[in-house]
């Protein structure tokens, strides 16, 4: 049912049960907002979508609803001073050094404030310190400068379901924290960085690693190899003001290359060696009646939260190290035998989408012989800030390729990086292992799309084998909740810890919202689209790695190198 009310002197029609400020945004009249996230937090904390209701005072635009006869002033001299007012009063609690902060020119505090005319801060008082909480490789949480809009209490509870964070205490003293003030090392935190990207503020930041590339790349004694995830090469052009999606992958290889990696390779590479592997996982475990549903293991945050809420079924997860771990594990093995290096001269520097892939790089079993895997891991965002750093002008780089052999990749190693992805390159070797002929299509529409759960078939050598495909901690819980409670089974699950898998991972640049989470997986599907080989078990170099160092997918070899166990971990 419609209802009529007036904005700003003008009627208008509009759908009963929405919010003025839904209202107002099919109509296009801009409300400015802070703490609003649709759908995620609409609990006019901030104040900044104040507007004049007639009969009504001043209301929050994102939680009065609207009702027929309704009259609106949304911008009204005594609306403009409210919202001047409110944004001040927030302010004067804020740390005032925008120059210093990573969010300066890309915080949603500071462009407000200059959009509301506010050119001073009126107001002083007791301000608080706190301390940093830099406890995790992952996140850094900065209290200090959080304005209290609880976005990322909403994002951890609603999208991730994890409720990492909490407000404690109460009034001037309220903190957004873990429970009992616990740093987020204490906690059941998945790392995601889904926070980050809810933040409006520098509240939440994911640990500065650039310092540390810095100091390796200036060891002449170390031989320093870079390797780009597929997620990253359709987000990075952001950074330098080019369209979601757009594909950079040639000029990152060049922008790597003058920041000085003596080699620079491809986890697209290592995505391949993971389908090799998890594909005969899968075929094993149906042929020997292994733990099925077999769980996919390429996402960091992912399994940290399996760790925490369902270690019951850790007994599921892939044994697959991810693609990331995998890169490191060969660079430090076949690629030191072939190049005839010391494994502990190569010092491998992993440029990623997730701030969870720091915490994956740091974990205890991510090593061979003593050996880390990953000495050091960025994400897309720091490596903008590097490229911004050393001065080099990205948008008119030349183009390079990849090095080989570490380089040469297929088209279903670069759709790991979007949800469906990892599935989609698994069935292209798996259907073609089991049923011994080739696919007419190599394009699984049923397993394609941004929905939070897809469920899809596959005949393999006559059998129906049921996938399902998750994006989002708080999916993946509900569909284990009903694996476990015998109401849904599943041959084999994909599960991506963030919505729309690594395209919108807690590295990537800010703002990560739908709409650009499907233009990255796009720009993916076009890459894989463009590849001559789109099958990873027809990478050359995989075929030739496995003939002459690894001799056959979950052989002894691959298991020691590609190979990892997880741990139960406290839920609380």
């Amino acid at each position: 049912m419609d209802v009529n009310i007036e904005v700003d002197g003008q009627e208008f029609e509009v759908e009963s049960g929405q919010t003025i400020l839904e209202a107002a945004c099919e109509l296009e009249i801009k409300i400015p907002t802070l703490c609003y996230l649709k759908d995620k937090n609409e609990i006019g904390a901030c104040r900044i979508c104040i507007v004049e209701v007639e009969g009504s005072g001043y209301q929050p635009a994102c939680t009065f609803p609207v009702s027929d006869g309704l009259v609106i002033k949304t911008n009204s001299p005594r609306v403009r001073q409210l919202r001047r007012l409110n944004m001040e009063l927030i302010l004067a609690n804020h740390p005032q050094e925008c120059l210093q902060c990573e969010r300066s020119t890309n915080c949603e505090l500071q462009r407000l404030a200059k959009e509301l005319g506010v050119e001073g801060v009126r107001f002083s008082g007791e301000v608080i310190d706190y301390e940093l909480d830099d406890s995790t490789p992952s996140i850094v949480r900065d209290p200090n400068k959080c304005i209290q809009c609880r976005r990322c209490v909403s994002v951890c509870d609603k999208v991730q379901g994890v409720k990492a964070l909490f407000p404690n205490h109460r009034g001037f003293e309220t903190i957004i924290s873990p429970a009992f003030n616990k740093s987020l090392e204490d906690v059941a935190c998945s790392f995601c960085g889904q926070c980050i990207h809810a933040c409006p503020v520098a509240a939440i930041k994911e640990k500065d690693n650039t310092k540390e590339v810095w100091q390796l790349l200036n060891d002449e004694k170390k031989h320093v190899v870079v390797q780009i995830a597929p997620a990253v090469r359709v987000s990075l052009g952001e950074e330098f003001g080019l369209d979601p999606g757009t594909l950079v992958a040639d000029k990152l290889v060049t922008a790597c290359r003058r920041l000085g990696f003596d080699k620079v390779f491809d986890t697209v590479f290592s995505a391949d060696l993971t389908i090799m592997e998890e594909a005969h996982e899968l075929i094993s475990r149906l042929e020997t009646g292994g733990s099925l549903p077999l769980l996919t293991s390429c996402s960091p945050g992912w399994i940290k939260y399996i760790e925490h809420f369902h270690n019951d079924l850790l007994p599921n997860l892939s044994t697959c190290k991810s693609p990331q771990q995998m890169f490191g594990a060969m660079a430090k093995s076949y690629y030191a035998k072939m190049k005839g290096i010391n494994p502990e001269d190569i010092m491998v520097v992993s440029i990623m989408p997730c701030t969870a892939k720091k915490f994956e790089a740091a974990r205890e079993e991510m090593e061979v012989d003593g050996i880390r895997d990953v000495d050091s891991v960025i994400t897309t965002r720091e490596f903008a800030k590097m490229i911004k750093m050393a001065g080099i002008d990205f948008l008119n780089l030349p183009g390079d390729k990849f090095d080989e052999p570490l380089g040469i990749t297929t088209g279903a190693g670069d759709i790991f990086g979007v949800t469906g992805g990892v599935m989609e390159a698994a069935l292209r070797t798996v259907y073609e292992k089991v049923n011994g002929d080739e696919l007419e299509r190599l394009e699984f529409d049923n397993v394609r799309g941004f929905a939070g759960v897809r469920e899809a078939e596959v005949n393999l050598n006559g059998e129906e084998i049921k996938v399902a495909i998750i994006n989002g901690l708080r999916n993946a819980n509900d569909l284990l909740e009903a694996i476990k409670a015998g109401e849904k089974e599943y041959h084999f699950v994909e599960v991506m810890g963030c919505p729309g898998g690594c395209v919108g991972g807690g590295g990537q640049p800010i703002p990560t919202n739908e709409e650009i989470i499907a233009k990255r997986g796009n720009g993916l599907y076009s890459i894989d689209a463009s590849k001559n080989i789109r099958k990873s078990h027809q990478n050359p170099v995989i075929e030739k790695i496995y003939e002459n160092y690894l001799d056959n997918p979950g052989g002894s070899k691959a298991h020691d190198l590609l190979h990892t166990t997880y741990r139960s971990r406290d839920r609380y």
